[in-house]
């Protein structure tokens, strides 16, 4: 794990050289359509966000894209607008550091982003293995990862629930089959970032061995079809798994 000098107080583990080529890594998996907020946009904003697309944490990006932070649901639980406020007695605030102090009181009733979000960012890039994702994941007691490309921007996110995804249709694979895979999956995004009808894409979709895993709230049963047999046309799709769920 070492320090990044383009991103402020983050972190980046990156992924160790000694992985086998094959193995499956966090770009395979990551949902690349990401929501995130600035930093200088209002708190409550931010929580409508997190409520719109049923979320448990945003990261905070600066003009460039570059992650710089992360709220949370967990940022929001001690608001003085609902009464959780922390109130310490005088004892136990004699002993606490002012700075621990500072950044409870903030927490508790900043209005901006900038003022709630944590600037501790775990992190790693694109071709980090999944093994290494879940020891960052348990290591630092964290829900989700920020997965950053060679530049430093925000690439996409992997999650507890994408690395379940991935356990559940991963089949022992040869080192040849996750590189197809691979090719596969991007694709299949590609084409559904083109299409005006879906925002399926931002939702996560596995490819292993060849068979293309779909999961996920699909808005109608028009869509369902439509996704279906957009992924049924890539190229070296075997067959699909629908494991999509409506919501209409």
């Amino acid at each position: 794990m070492t320090s990044n000098p383009i991103i402020p107080h983050a972190f980046i583990f990156k992924e160790s050289s000694m992985k086998e080529e094959g193995s499956m890594k966090a770009k395979d998996v990551m949902v690349r359509d990401v929501v995130t907020v600035k930093s200088n946009c209002e708190a409550a904003d931010a929580i409508k966000l997190l409520v719109e697309h049923d979320i448990s944490a945003l990261p905070v990006v600066d003009e460039k894209g570059v992650v710089i932070g992360v709220i949370s649901e967990a940022d929001f639980i001690h608001r003085e607008e609902i009464g959780t406020d922390k109130h310490h007695p005088w004892w136990l605030e004699a002993l606490t550091p002012a700075s621990t102090l500072a950044g409870e009181f903030a927490k508790s009733y900043g209005r901006h982003v900038s003022e709630i979000m944590s600037t501790r960012v775990i992190s790693a890039l694109e071709d980090t293995p999944l093994d290494e994702i879940a020891t960052l994941l348990e290591k630092y007691r964290i829900k989700r990862v920020p997965i950053l490309g060679n530049d430093g921007k925000l690439a996409g996110i992997v999650s507890r629930s994408n690395l379940i995804q991935a356990l559940a249709s991963s089949p022992p694979r040869t080192n040849t089959s996750a590189a197809s895979d691979r090719q596969i999956r991007l694709e299949l995004l590609d084409r559904l970032g083109r299409q005006p009808w879906t925002d399926f894409g931002a939702r996560n979709i596995i490819v292993s061995e060849g068979v293309v895993h779909l999961w996920g709230l699909v808005s109608s049963e028009e869509e369902h079809k439509a996704l279906i047999a957009l992924a049924e046309g890539v190229p070296g799709v075997a067959r699909i798994s629908d494991e999509m769920f409506p919501s209409y």
